[in-house]
Parts: structure tokens; sequence; C-alpha cells
């Protein structure tokens, strides 16, 4: 078994901390993982890809995922066809967008599956900033099952302070019950 993932944000949003956290979660959960990323201008902003490769056997490629299984897409106005270029027939794109999945298949196209959850609203309603990493690691676990919810928590916990990391578990939490998966 093998899952390639690549993650599509602008910096500030925290795509490299989602990728590192997805790895953790997959490492708890017993696979190999890798999470490493693609800068362009390293600035606030600019565009960051970022990747993973989990498996369940050892791995050592660290070369960019140009044929993902999953895409994820941190940033809104990101959702768009340039963004799933390789994605395999069949894939899944975990989007954050108030747009339902039906809305994303009419506008990309019929051959992926989809999962949204409007992140941005709730890192604001939570955070108060529109940092999505956490939640969109919530909406991959829940749409791809790669991860579950419980080794996430544990790899936010790991990674946090106590009171930035009750934070992330809320917005884990509320993400996991507000994706939708066509």
């Amino acid at each position: 078994m093998l899952t390639e993932i690549r993650w599509h944000g602008r910096g500030g949003l925290g795509v490299v901390t989602a990728a590192e956290l997805v790895a953790y979660a997959s490492i708890l959960k017993g696979y190999y993982a890798l999470a490493f990323p693609e800068f362009g201008a390293e600035r606030r902003g600019a565009p960051v890809t970022a990747y993973n490769r989990i498996s369940d056997r050892v791995l050592s490629d660290r070369s960019p995922v140009l044929e993902p299984d999953i895409v994820v897409v941190l940033d809104p106005t990101m959702v768009r066809r340039e963004t799933l270029r390789g994605l395999k027939r069949g894939g899944l794109v975990v989007a954050n967008a108030t747009k339902k999945p039906r809305e994303l298949a009419e506008l990309l196209g019929p051959e992926y599956r989809y999962a949204t959850v409007d992140a941005t609203r709730i890192a604001l309603e939570i955070f108060r900033l529109p940092i999505v990493n956490t939640v969109m690691t919530a909406a991959l676990a829940t749409a791809a099952g790669i991860v579950d919810v419980d080794h996430l928590l544990e790899a936010v916990r790991a990674r946090f302070s106590e009171r930035v990391a009750k934070l992330n578990e809320l917005a884990i939490r509320r993400a996991y019950e507000s994706v939708e998966v066509a």
C-alpha cells in the first residue's frame, strides 16, 4: 500500500505543518510516512506545496508527488483544474471551499471524488485567524480514512503547547463534523 498526497496552499496557512501532522499521525497508526515541502519564494501568501507518502513499507523517495492519490487544497482561490494536475483518475480532492462536493464535480470534472469543508470559517471562529491546516487534516482523515482523528489529536498534542493544542483539537472536531464527502 502506498498513498501519495499533494498539499496546495499559501505561506501562512500551515501547509507544511499539515503534511507533518498527517505524517506523524500515520506513524502513530503504524505506517511509514514522509512529509516534505516545496517552496518558491518563501513569504507569506506565496504558493506552497507539500507532500506526503504513506506506506506499509519503508520510504525514502522525497521527489515531488506528480501523480497523487489525493490533493488537499487549503486556499479556496486555488481550487481549480490546474491544481489537480496529475491526480489519478478516481482520486480524492479535499478542498477548503464553501461549495458542496457535487458543485466541485461540476466545476472540475466528474472523474474525481470530492470532500469539502469551510475551513476558513472554522479557523476564523476558533483561532480568529485563517490558519486552516488542522481543519484540513481532519477533513482529509474523514474523507480518506488514511489516518484517524484520534491519531491526529495525539499528533497535535505532541506538536503544540497545551493552549494551542486545545484550540486545534476543537478545530479538528468541528471539521470532522462539518466535512461533506461525495
